[in-house]
């Protein structure tokens, strides 16, 4: 330990550690993992018995022990602000030095499970994490340390040295608060581990946290008449959450209009929208109701409201705004009361710079953004779709399909799905369509899927090559079934179990992995 801050050797610790901080700090873990680097390294290089840190729990607004490093473990500790060492550092924003704990009745001696004979050969120095802002600064946790007992100056240039780390993880610490925060109301919306999550509507496949996340958003807005704004990728399935968000709204019962404002030439799209007169332009030989009127007490879904021409979207937020319309070639204003749900995949921000989209509209709907993730980004709802979707043309083509083969599923997880889930849906429309057994296999999905390491039934190659690929797929799946019984599966396919044995060498199956799926049930022993 540097003990002398006169000493160069002492100044050069400090420096070394500081260094191996920031090097730690700049590594490419996650904040916790470099917070707990970090008072690994500070008890290794400055000789501390202890060191640890507390974060301010942003929920109760306690000090929440969350990191530390030390030989001995213990119980997760709470200290309030203004209770004892850590309280009173967190309370004040200042330092705090103890030279021998024993001789500071308020120091908590449970933390750690300290014995009686540490206290008398221990001091402790706290120093406060500030996290600076423009105007103030906030006091978001501590960092302290145990030290052998040393003199009053070296405890002094102790205590500096830890504000300066403290002052160099500030930063960290409030983005660790931040993560905490975040799980806090993750749990509290149910949507980590052990929660309850919402219901999904019919038809929606919720599986991973990310669609969790968006139906729970989707059962917020839900019962507002509030502008929800359906964000994501073609194909995501933007007009089935804006379903699910009329149905789930006091607007149930009344219609649900929707416009692609991406399928009609911008001339026809305000008619479409806000209707005209008999005789205001060629070929309007009636008068028209748009779909405001239609949608009246309901609820309208613009698709694609990136595609409205500058017109059209002045008379959008002016329906918006003053729940009022005019047909095209009159000047006769009609009152509408409609709840609008918009959708786009165009990145509205860049339309509005190139000064394509208004920005007062932009604001008008961008009241609740809803963001859709791609499919390649929540690969845990493929299965499930998939799975839905035979289900669905199952009944639909009255075909007897019951499952889908594990090559086949590997296949499903492995591709990117550009198309995202509207492409999901039509390769398994196909499958069903090909299918001619209980069983949808690799060779059943579109070609954009395989590829020569995953597929052998391609059109450029031979019909040994495909009949191996058939046979291989077979067998993984009896191997599945079986749990890894080989010999099981030799019976069920109707081979010899050297047959069997063969064909696992030759196509290189590891049989382990499917042992582990099908788990033996344990025997009681009779006493």
């Amino acid at each position: 330990m540097a003990t002398n801050t006169q000493d160069h050797s002492g100044d050069l610790s400090y420096l070394h550690t500081l260094r191996t901080i920031q090097e730690t700090l700049r590594k490419e873990t996650t904040l916790e993992e470099s917070l707990n680097a970090l008072l690994k390294t500070l008890a290794l290089d400055m000789e501390y018995v202890r060191a640890f840190m507390v974060i301010m729990d942003p929920k109760t607004e306690n000090l929440k022990l969350s990191l530390t490093y030390s030989p001995a473990q213990s119980d997760d500790v709470t200290y309030s602000p203004g209770r004892g060492i850590i309280g009173r550092v967190f309370d004040s924003g200042q330092s705090i030095s103890v030279p021998r704990m024993s001789d500071d009745p308020e120091f908590l001696n449970k933390a750690f499970g300290r014995s009686p004979e540490e206290l008398r050969k221990l001091g402790f120095i706290c120093v406060p994490v500030i996290n600076l802002r423009s105007d103030e600064s906030e006091v978001i946790g501590a960092l302290s340390v145990d030290v052998p007992l040393i003199p009053a100056d070296d405890m002094a240039a102790h205590r500096d040295f830890l504000e300066v780390v403290a002052g160099i993880i500030a930063g960290h610490v409030a983005q660790l608060q931040e993560e905490m925060a975040t799980q806090n109301h993750l749990l509290s919306q149910g949507l980590m581990a052990g929660g309850a999550d919402t219901t999904p509507p019919k038809d929606f496949v919720a599986a991973s946290k990310a669609m969790r996340l968006v139906l729970r958003q989707s059962t917020q807005v839900a019962p507002s008449r509030a502008t929800a704004l359906l964000r994501g990728e073609s194909g995501t399935g933007k007009e089935l959450l804006a379903e699910a968000i009329h149905q789930a709204s006091p607007r149930a019962d009344k219609p649900l209009i929707k416009l692609n404002c991406a399928a009609l030439p911008s001339e026809l799209i305000e008619s479409e929208l806000f209707g005209h007169q008999k005789g205001a332009f060629t070929g309007a030989f009636q008068t028209k109701r748009g779909l405001f009127e239609v949608a009246d007490q309901g609820t309208l879904f613009l698709d694609e409201i990136g595609e409205l021409s500058m017109d059209a979207q002045a008379k959008v937020l002016r329906a918006i705004q003053e729940k009022e319309i005019q047909r095209v070639g009159s000047e006769q204003t009609i009152t509408v009361d409609v709840r609008l749900i918009c959708a786009t995949h165009q990145p509205l921000e860049e339309l509005l710079e190139k000064g394509l989209f208004r920005e007062d509209l932009y604001y008008r709907i961008n009241v609740f953004p809803i963001f859709i993730p791609p499919l390649k980004e929540r690969r845990e709802d493929i299965l499930p779709l998939a799975e839905h979707f035979l289900a669905e043309f199952t009944d639909e083509y009255g075909k007897e399909v019951k499952r889908i083969s594990t090559p086949a599923i590997e296949l499903l997880v492995m591709y990117h799905w550009p198309g995202n889930v509207r492409e999901l849906k039509n390769c398994m429309e196909r499958a069903v369509l090909l299918c001619e057994e209980q069983v949808i296999r690799t060779y059943h999905l579109p070609p954009t899927l395989q590829s020569a390491e995953s597929s052998a039934t391609g059109t450029n190659l031979s019909f040994g090559e495909a009949v191996a690929k058939f046979e291989q797929e077979l067998l993984i799946d009896s191997l599945k079934k079986t749990g890894g019984n080989m010999l099981q599966s030799a019976r069920d396919l109707r081979v010899s179990y050297r047959i069997v044995n063969y064909k696992v060498k030759k196509y290189n199956i590891d049989v382990k992995k499917y042992s582990q799926t099908k788990k033996k049930p344990k025997k009681k022993l009779e006493v």
